[in-house]
Parts: structure tokens; C-alpha cells; sequence
């Protein structure tokens, strides 16, 4: 077995190792303390380089180790020998897992994945069983932000008549939203007999889910003369306000014909700051769209229509079991996958994609 960094490895980490300790260096320094924004941005960079220099002296360390073994294995004593050629398994066993994780820590992060998220939920074929899913899928989300301790506000919702969900679009607000939440974006599909099926026949819907980061203000300028801003008075339950005051409000964006809506809120400014944050979220959007057709193609590519055929991810009601078609994971205990518990089909996704990269990294 070859232990052991290649040079090309060893020398980026010894680079980083030494950017973390001036780091430090400058972390104590007077001058540093004394500027807010200066300490701010070291600060951030020690301890985004902290874990992956952690591993690597540890992998030092280790590797020194298993050196001294090595040392071992030439004693003319054959119960020593057996005893330190068990332990330079073990220390090359760990090493090679070492090294795997310093080659993960060294992946570019995705500069979105701490970013809040704007999350829509649409249905797709399926009539009113695919609304009545779209219900489900939402409350799935929230569920699971509530678990993470995420705040959510829905600022724009069309219902069906079965008490279902046509469209709804919410703001995910919390630490890492984006990073946990991204590779949902696709067709979900629903298999079940539908209350309202007298046959017992399995009927099959579909729902779209888009997960879009939000966009910082400084990142979409919106000048007020592109923008046409209508009141009216909200509409459904919500007390004396509703139907008596102009508190709802539609933004329309002039130059791309984009629409939001937000009646949430009682306070029509609030509705407006709510509406103007999914409005600067979808031009985000679309600038990166613009700017890079192909992965916008690719994310295109994996909503697709709302056709069943697309899915994603199958929710299977008689069998009791979650697939998600993308990585071949199969999990039972579906309400608890509806009840918000999606960490293991998100941890599995994240480790998927991390694997993906490092093939690519290495064939790089």
C-alpha cells in the first residue's frame, strides 16, 4: 500500500497550513482588532481554514506514527513483528481515510450554501390529487426547517378547491438553507389511492419543487421607476384586515415582466419588503441563468414540465417507502419523510455530490 501525499497534495496543504498561521498572526495583532470589517474577514478565514488544517496535522502526526511502526516490523522478534504489523494496518487505514477528507475539505464550497432560500412548490400533472400533494410537500418543508430551527414565511399561496395547494412560494430563513435544501429542486411523484377514488385504484400525481438562493440586495439593483406596485385588499381567512384593507401588494418588474405577490403580512410594508426579497431572488436567478446557460439548462433539465416521468423522487403510499431515483436510495417509514425527517435522504445527496466532485477533481 502507498501512503503517503503526492506532491502536488502536500504542497497546496503546506500553503494553507501557512496562510491559517499568519492568520493567527494577524488575528493578534492591535491594528486588526482595531478595524471592525478587517477582523471580520480574518476571522472568517482562520476558521474556514481551522478544520482542514486540524486534519492535516493530524495526518502528520499520524503518518509519523506509522513510520516508527515501520521501524518495528525489522525486530528479529516475531510476536513484535505481528503486533506492529496490526497497528501499521490500522494507521494506514486510517491515513487513507485522512486523506480522503483533506481532498473533501479542498472542494470549493458553493458560495450560495449559507444562503437563505426562496422555495416553490407547484403542481404538476395529477388534477386535484397533485394540488392536495403540494400541500403535503409543503408542510414537509416546513416541517423540516422547524426541525433545524429555521424560520419560514409563505408570501404567496393559490389553492384549489379541494383545499389543496396550486403554487406556493416561501422563504426559507437559516444558517446553511441553501446547502441542505438545494438538491431538492425536481419533479415529485405521489403513488396512492385518492380519498376520492371509490375503485381503490393507485392514482399517480406529480409536483415541482424549485429551491433558488436568496439574493443579497447589493446583488440586484432595482430602480423604482422599473417597478409598477398594486394594492388590493387580501383575500381568504385573516380577521378584520382581510377584504377591508389595501395591505396586499403586486410588484411588477417592467423590464422582464416578472410578477410577485405577497398578502401574507397585515402591514402592506411588509408585504412589500416581502414581495421586493422572492422579486430580487428570481432576478438572481436569472442572471445566473444568463450568465451560465448550461447549468441553468441542467437545473432546467431536472424540473422539467411537472410530467410524472421526470420524478425526481416517488413517495410510494402502499408500500411505505421513499425513492429517490438520482442515487438509487430506497428508505421505509414514508410519514416520517412527510413529517419533515429528511436528513437521510439529504445527507446521502450531499455525499453523492461530494464523491461526484472529487472524481472530477481527480480526473482534473
Amino acid at each position: 500500500m502507498v501512503v503517503g501525499l503526492d506532491d502536488k497534495l502536500q504542497a497546496k496543504l503546506e500553503a494553507l497550513e501557512a496562510r491559517y498561521e499568519a492568520l493567527a498572526r494577524e488575528l493578534a495583532s492591535p491594528e486588526v482588532s482595531q478595524d471592525p470589517e478587517r477582523l471580520r474577514r480574518a476571522g472568517k478565514a482562520y476558521a474556514d481554514l481551522e478544520p482542514l488544517v486540524a486534519r492535516f496535522r493530524d495526518y502528520r502526526a499520524q503518518l509519523e506514527q506509522w513510520h516508527g511502526v515501520r521501524e518495528l516490523l525489522r525486530s528479529a522478534e516475531p510476536e513484535l513483528r505481528a503486533m506492529a504489523a496490526e497497528e501499521a494496518r490500522v494507521l494506514e487505514c486510517r491515513l487513507a481515510e485522512l486523506e480522503q477528507e483533506l481532498k473533501r475539505l479542498l472542494l470549493p464550497t458553493d458560495p450560495n450554501d449559507e444562503r437563505n432560500v426562496v422555495l416553490e412548490v407547484r403542481a404538476g400533472t395529477g388534477g386535484d390529487e397533485a394540488t392536495l400533494f403540494a400541500a403535503e410537500v409543503l408542510r414537509m418543508y416546513t416541517r423540516y426547517a422547524e426541525r433545524r430551527g429555521w424560520a419560514v414565511q409563505t408570501t404567496q399561496v393559490s389553492t384549489s378547491g379541494v383545499g389543496g395547494v396550486k403554487e406556493a412560494i416561501a422563504l426559507v430563513e437559516g444558517r446553511g438553507a441553501y446547502s441542505r435544501l438545494k438538491y431538492e429542486s425536481g419533479v415529485h411523484r405521489v403513488q396512492r389511492v385518492p380519498q376520492t377514488e371509490a375503485q381503490g385504484r393507485i392514482h399517480t400525481s406529480a409536483v415541482t419543487v424549485a429551491v433558488l438562493p436568496e439574493a443579497e440586495e447589493v446583488e440586484v439593483e432595482l430602480d423604482e421607476k422599473d417597478l409598477r406596485v398594486d394594492t388590493f385588499c387580501s383575500s381568504g381567512p385573516g380577521g378584520q384586515s382581510v377584504n377591508t384593507t389595501y395591505s396586499a401588494v403586486r410588484i411588477v418588474h417592467l423590464p422582464t415582466g416578472l410578477v410577485v405577490q405577497c398578502q401574507d403580512e397585515k402591514s402592506w410594508h411588509k408585504n412589500k419588503a416581502r414581495a421586493l426579497q422572492v422579486l430580487r431572488a428570481r432576478l438572481l436567478e436569472r442572471k445566473r441563468r444568463e450568465q451560465h446557460e448550461a447549468i441553468a439548462e441542467q437545473r432546467r433539465g431536472m424540473i422539467g414540465s411537472g410530467d410524472r416521468s421526470e420524478k425526481i423522487r416517488t413517495y410510494n403510499f402502499p408500500q411505505n417507502r421513499v425513492t429517490d431515483h438520482r442515487i438509487g436510495l430506497t428508505v421505509h417509514g414514508l410519514q416520517a419523510v412527510l413529517d419533515g425527517e429528511l436528513d437521510l435522504i439529504l445527507d446521502a445527496l450531499a455525499a453523492h455530490d461530494q464523491a461526484e466532485r472529487l472524481k472530477q477533481e481527480i480526473h482534473a
